[in-house]
């Protein structure tokens, strides 16, 4: 009984110092792995490509839709009261100033004037009166045909007058300054066909709801439009010269766009954030207007997304 406790109180000991070195190469092996990875994590490189600052020219351009139309309306009304005897034209004919465009036989001369020209041969009485179209135009509404009855002064028919043809453009108001009379604009019709234009004149109201002011685009072209189409209107909105620009994918934000950043890189392996200003943006280009990069920095283009504010990077073609 004695010899049995002496035993398990001196060998209680030494299990005691093998459990606790085994515990201990436990954890050091455990940390050195541990350190292992954070390490690897130090020095992973994310690949990019990088890029730097473009000096040129930036045209930023803006769409807006133009109606066409016919600003002058002309009207052709009868002279006399009678019968329409004979129209001599269709709607969408165009029509020459002067051309008769109707014969009306006055209501006596259907009543009398057979009559009078049995009981006097010599006397030619035929009370048809002929009306003319009071301007070149295209015939775009026509109020009578054979045989009815108008009144002097009754209308007859609408011409649209050619020379009046334009475009209107709605222009948002706060666009203002950027259009100025006798300005070149290009137009798009639906086919893609494209009108050189210029700018004619403003209108002298503004819409209530929408806030934008017509503005009318005259064209150089003999091609027969109809009314009330809608073509596009390519405007210069702002220009800049020598300016410097970033490709959009350099460009970095937050999720309000409020912040706008870049990734520079300060050494080979090495990118940094950057705020930055941006300006005008014309296709894949986004204007820099701070801070001023020199030609030989370079700034991440891709492979920048979800980058820390300093990155290890390996720049890659």
């Amino acid at each position: 009984m004695n010899k049995s406790i002496i035993k398990y109180t001196v060998t209680s000991p030494l299990l005691l110092l093998a459990c606790i070195a085994v515990l201990l190469t436990s954890c050091g092996s455990g940390s050195k792995g541990d350190s292992g990875d954070d390490d690897k994590a130090v020095n992973a490189q994310v690949a990019v490509t990088v890029t730097s600052v473009n000096d040129s020219s930036m045209v930023e351009y803006t769409t807006l839709n133009a109606q066409s139309s016919f600003q002058q309306k002309n009207y052709i009304k009868s002279n006399t009261n009678g019968y329409i005897q004979k129209v001599n034209t269709q709607i969408g004919h165009f029509v020459n100033k002067g051309e008769t465009v109707f014969t009306v036989k006055t209501k006596e001369a259907q009543s009398i004037g057979n009559s009078v020209n049995i009981l006097d041969t010599t006397f030619k009485f035929s009370g048809v009166n002929r009306i003319t179209a009071p301007e070149h135009g295209y015939i775009t509404q026509l109020n009578h045909q054979v045989g009815d009855y108008v009144q002097d002064g009754e209308q007859l028919a609408v011409i649209s007058d050619r020379g009046s043809f334009a475009f209107i453009m709605q222009l948002p108001y706060e666009m203002e300054n950027t259009v100025k009379l006798n300005q070149d604009v290009q137009l798009t019709l639906p086919d893609g066909e494209k009108i050189d234009g210029r700018i004619a004149s403003f209108m002298p109201t503004v819409d209530t709801a929408a806030q934008t002011q017509g503005v009318v685009i005259k064209i150089n072209s003999d091609k027969q439009i109809p009314e009330n189409l809608v073509a596009k209107a390519r405007l210069i909105r702002s220009s800049k010269q020598n300016t410097a620009s970033l490709p959009k994918s350099a460009i970095l934000t937050n999720e309000t766009q409020t912040e706008f950043w870049v990734m520079k890189l300060i050494n080979p392996t090495t990118a940094i954030k950057v705020p930055v200003k941006k300006g005008i943006e014309v296709g894949d280009r986004v204007e820099i207007l701070s801070p001023k990069f020199s030609p030989q920095d370079k700034i991440v283009a891709t492979g920048n997304y979800g980058l820390a504010d300093t990155a290890k990077v390996k720049i890659v073609q």
